[in-house]
């Protein structure tokens, strides 16, 4: 068999059934695929590759999926910090907002947290935020996959007037992606209490009609709940129902306020939830039930959230942080494995956002987006499972290589279509023309 390239790791974690670790398998990539993965002594006899990479001491996984975040908002890090939800939004983000997002924000956003993303080992997110357009051209420039939201607010902002220009670009950005390689789209209603009912309808017809996600904050706070009762006389969940979103298509973020019954209908509808565990913690927001979802069978997968509220964009932290939350919620030590954590954050990702036949997991057919973990660092010495190791121990600045759909994007813990200088210089930039406006 020929190949581009054949990566010969000392484990390969592919993500599959029963979770298997491969110890001294090679990895085949050919026009962006996976072709092969087996043993190295096979793989040396059989595979004539054009480029071959011996990573002693490493491991390969899957490349991690960001299943929520708002990516521009890096700029915003940090900028109002230790404040609960409502106070934190309403008082600092949106104003901040309304006064500095335009497309250039968005774009040297992006370009930072596409930054910070990569050296994590984050091969794909899934984004909401204002201009989705900037978003998309910025990750199709640096060779990551992305879904980029169309936002759907009932107010104006300096993106859109009202609900029909919101839906007018999102559908543009639609048409514009619908056949690109890395880049796809979702409809983004912000959340029940920021989008109207005929709004919401609209979502779920076009939705079901373009057969794309709804990424949608949902049960964040026990005062969303308050609300919708006192305004709707129902909860959020069941008011998404009743409007026909709670199918497979839609992606709920947060769901710390759940019930039992929520959660059955959950599974029965098929809907997928995001488990965004830091963001949670650092706003007080509450506790998502995820044994309990995933006993009953929902799909969950993990987000970082914006870097405004977490306050990084580090999937591997986050891995960690869910596993020992619902051990500590549950009180129950098996209650989140860790090869359960790193599928949450990979094959789950994918199946969240519709990408499960794509990535997701080390397979011959999908696309080849990996990453390569050094273990040999302190911190995950000595070694005794591989899986483990990752998920309770290993750092960001482990993940030496990765690759997008067979490209190399990350060398040696380098960027290789991103200039980070640059990109730093820009940020800090912002940061002092936000912090003499806020401070003033």
């Amino acid at each position: 068999m020929d190949a581009e390239l054949l990566i010969h790791a000392d484990w390969i974690v592919p993500v599959t059934d029963g979770d298997p670790t491969l110890a001294q398998h090679s990895l085949a990539i050919e026009r962006g695929r996976i072709a092969a993965i087996l043993p190295r002594a096979e793989a040396r006899e059989q595979i004539q590759a054009q480029e071959t990479l011996t990573l002693a001491g490493h491991a390969l996984i899957p490349g991690l999926i960001n299943a929520h975040t708002h990516t521009p908002m890096v700029l915003l890090r940090g900028l109002a910090d230790d404040l609960p939800l409502m106070t934190w939004l309403h008082e600092h983000i949106w104003p901040a907002e309304g006064r500095w997002v335009d497309p250039d924000f968005v774009a040297d956003g992006t370009r930072l947290a596409l930054l910070e993303m990569l050296r994590g080992g984050i091969t794909c997110f899934n984004d909401m935020y204002f201009y989705p357009e900037v978003t998309a051209r910025v990750a199709a420039e640096a060779g990551m996959r992305a879904l980029a939201g169309m936002i759907v607010v009932d107010f104006p902002t300096r993106y859109a007037e009202h609900p029909e220009e919101y839906f007018s670009r999102g559908l543009a950005l639609h048409e514009r992606y619908q056949h690109h390689p890395l880049i796809r789209t979702a409809f983004a209603p912000h959340s029940p209490y920021a989008v109207s009912e005929e709004p919401l309808q609209r979502v779920a017809t076009l939705a079901e009609e373009l057969q794309v996600p709804v990424h949608i904050h949902l049960h964040e706070t026990r005062d969303e709940i308050t609300q919708s009762l006192r305004d709707h006389g129902e909860r959020p969940l069941a008011r998404l129902e009743r409007l026909g979103l709670l199918s497979p298509l839609l992606v709920a973020i947060h769901m710390t306020q759940l019930n039992d019954a929520e959660i059955e209908r959950l599974a029965a509808t098929g809907a997928q939830v995001v488990h965004c565990p830091e963001s949670n913690l650092k706003l007080a927001s509450g506790f998502c039930p995820v044994t309990q979802l995933l006993k009953a069978g929902v799909n969950v997968a993990l987000g970082t959230d914006g870097a405004a509220s977490n306050n990084d964009l580090n999937l591997l932290g986050e891995l960690r942080t869910a596993a020992l939350l619902a051990k500590g919620v549950s009180q129950s030590a098996s209650a989140l494995p860790a090869a359960t954590a790193l599928r949450m954050a990979t094959l789950h990702g994918a199946r969240a956002l519709g990408l499960e036949s794509e990535t997701g997991s080390l397979e011959p057919g999908k696309a080849a987006d990996l990453v390569a973990l050094d273990l040999r660092d302190p911190h995950t010495q000595p070694l005794y499972n591989a899986v483990s190791q990752i998920v309770y121990a290993a750092s960001s600045h482990q993940v030496r290589h990765v690759w997008i759909n067979g490209q190399q994007l990350l060398r040696d813990g380098a960027p290789l279509t991103l200039e980070s200088d640059s990109i730093i210089t820009e940020a800090r930039a912002w940061g002092e023309r936000i912090a003499e406006a806020h401070l003033h």
